[in-house]
């Protein structure tokens, strides 16, 4: 079961991470092998987690500015924020169990 997830752009950054209680937004790139890799773990994560985790996209050749002000150095980069606020991150393609792992601390710590 595919999630439905969000992509985010330098022009909309900002007011999508705030609007959503919890999100993981996924910095990535066309030409990044991890993150093709990763892609259908973050599509099955979003509809296991539907209504309590949102999933988001930022394409790193597209929206630079939004990159370069999180530093990303690395991608994949999954970056955990609450209430718009960074709470954790990952860097690069994690297996599903750990990825839920983190998404399950970050749930029940709220």
């Amino acid at each position: 079961m595919a999630g439905k997830i969000l992509k985010l752009t330098d022009a909309d950054f900002d007011e999508k991470v705030k609007s959503e209680p919890l999100i993981l937004v996924d910095f990535w790139a066309e030409w990044c092998g991890p993150c093709r890799v990763i892609a259908p773990v973050l599509e099955e994560l979003a509809g296991e987690y539907s209504g309590r985790l949102t999933i988001g996209k930022v394409n790193v050749d597209e929206n630079r500015q939004t990159a370069a002000r999180f530093g990303i150095r690395s991608i994949p980069t999954l970056m955990f924020f609450r209430d718009g606020s960074r709470a954790d991150q990952v860097i690069g393609s994690h297996p599903k169990s750990t990825l839920k792992t983190k998404i399950e601390q970050l749930i029940n710590a709220h």
